[in-house]
Parts: structure tokens; sequence; C-alpha cells
């Protein structure tokens, strides 16, 4: 089969689909290589535009965050948004384009193919109800800056980490690895947990036997050792905010403090293992659920014994005979 293909002696039959007796390309054979063409080019038009998008991504990035250092990672996430959502819509100006010059091409005329499929178009435009209300929502939540690449967020239920942002879906990741492909007409509420500022919000509990007032006096000391060794990440040190609850097992004391983006976690588990070693060293007791079991009768009283045990005999719990 092989050598059939490269046989010189049948290099006419194959030249003969595409050249006429003349010599001259066949109109197929014009319209295939202009397709090609048409293809050829729209695709590295497409690259050189994305390189070109790239490029200029990180001039703009390198720029804006040597004046605003802090801000270097929310400039980097809004401007991989915007990239990403330019290439989306070149790539789609592409493919439309594409579209109408291969039919061009071939012979077709455009105009009168979209008259003919008119009902088709708009059978089409009904079932694409929830495309478009994608696009809108997504366009809202671009110009609007809700959230961006990076961002740690809480949309249609689901969170995690944004990885993609267009005028169709967002995609995040959660903890566990997970990736979420969330459509933008199914975001009615969108929580940022990662904005320019954070907050440590913590509800630390001690038991009703412990000074309350001196609860609060170890936990401002710790408060202000981790602020004042973590400065660079925290912009107002954390303190006990009030007494928040009297709860069950002990008494809630609230904890409120701002730190910088993607910090609060981090920051927070550090100030409560340094608090539990602390209550540790100072003998402050944590709460934690107990379980107190009440005998309803003495002991030795015959309901006292556990259910189907037979009383002996002559323990006087009946008669004898």
């Amino acid at each position: 089969m092989i050598p059939f293909l490269f046989d010189p002696t049948k290099a006419s039959d194959w030249r003969g689909l595409f050249t006429n007796d003349d010599g001259q390309l066949t109109q197929a054979a014009e319209r295939l290589l202009t397709v090609v063409g048409i293809v050829v080019g729209l695709v590295l038009l497409d690259l050189v535009v994305r390189w070109f998008i790239h490029r200029a991504k990180s001039r703009v990035a390198a720029r804006m965050a040597a004046a605003r250092p802090g801000d270097a990672v929310a400039i980097r996430g809004r401007l991989d948004t915007i990239a990403a959502t330019v290439n989306w819509a070149v790539s789609l100006f592409l493919i439309f384009l594409g579209a109408g010059l291969v039919l061009g091409a071939l012979g077709l005329d455009v105009t009168t193919l979209v008259a003919g499929v008119g009902v088709v178009g708009i059978a089409l435009g009904l079932g694409a109800q929830m495309l478009v209300r994608d696009v809108i929502n997504g366009l809202f939540i671009l110009l609007e800056n809700q959230y961006q690449v990076g961002d740690i967020v809480q949309v249609a239920g689901v969170s995690g980490q944004v990885i993609e942002i267009n005028p169709r879906r967002t995609v995040l990741r959660d903890l566990d690895g997970n990736v979420h492909s969330v459509p933008n007409s199914a975001i009615t509420v969108a929580t940022n947990m990662t904005p320019g500022t954070s907050r440590i919000n913590l509800n630390i509990s001690v038991a009703y036997e412990e000074d309350v007032d001196r609860a609060i006096r170890i936990i401002n000391e710790e408060c202000a050792r981790l602020a004042e060794e973590r400065r660079d990440d925290i912009i107002e040190p954390p303190r006990v905010l009030r007494v928040d609850d009297l709860g069950e097992s002990g008494v809630v004391i609230k904890v409120l403090g701002d730190v910088r983006s993607f910090k609060q976690w981090e920051l927070a588990g550090e100030l409560r293992r340094r608090l539990k070693k602390r209550f540790d060293a100072e003998g402050i007791e944590i709460p934690y659920p107990h379980r107190m079991v009440i005998h309803k009768y003495p002991a030795g009283h015959p309901e006292e014994r556990p259910t189907g045990e037979m009383p002996r005999a002559g323990d006087g719990s009946e008669g004898e005979a």
C-alpha cells in the first residue's frame, strides 16, 4: 500500500485531482488551498495576538507592582483576568471570522445561508438564553471587579480559589484540589474572602471557673507578640473585642484583627497555637464536652441492675419457696 502511494508511475493520477489538462489548478484545489490558508493564517494571528497580550500584561504588571509592592498579588490577578477575557473574545471573533471566510471561499453566499437558516437561528436563540445570561452576568463581574484570578471566593454554594474567569463561566479549585466550573448566570451572590484587607475573627472559649479578666489579659499579650513578629502581614493588630457569649460549657471571648489578603488563615492558626500553649502554661482550662452520669437509684437497689440481669438467689429481691 505504501509503495503504491509513492509510485512515480501513478503520480499523474494524483496530479489529476488538482490540475486540469492544461496543468492549471482545478477550482476545487484552489478552494482547498484557500481554506487551508485561511485556517493557518487565523491560527497564526491568534497566536501573535496572545503573545502580544501576554507581553503587554507582563510589562504593565511589572510597572504597577513596582509602584505598589504591597498590592502585587492583586495586580497580577486583575491583569490575568483581563488578559484571559481579551484572549477569549479574540478567539471567539476569529472563529466567526474564519467561518465566514471559509464559507465564502467555498463559493457559498453567506447572506443567503443566514437567511435560509433564520428559523433554525430563532430556535437556537431561544435555546441559547442561558448562554446570553452567562455572558451578560460575566461582563458585570469583570467590569465591577467583584473578584479576580487568584482570589478565594464563594459563589453558587462552591468555595475555592479562582483559576479562570471568562464571560461564560468561573472556574474554582477547592481545598481538596477539585475543579468546579460555575456558569456565571448561576452566580447571584459572590463572597470574596481575599479583598485588599482580610480579617482574623476568632472565638476563644475559657472555662467558667477561670478568671475572665486574666484570660483577656493573656489573650491580648499573645496578640501583641504576634503583631510584633508579623508586622508586615498585620494591618490592625488583633485584640479582644468583647465577651461574646456565655456558652454551654464556657465563656466565649471574641478576637478581631485586620491582616493582608490570604494571611488570615495562617495567622489565625498561629494565634490559636500560641494561645493553647500559653493557656496550658498558665493553667487556664479550655472547655471541652463532658458527660456526667447520674444514678437514679442507690447502689445495690434492684432497679440499679442492668436490664435483663436476673436476681441472685438469696439476695432478698424475691421470696423463697
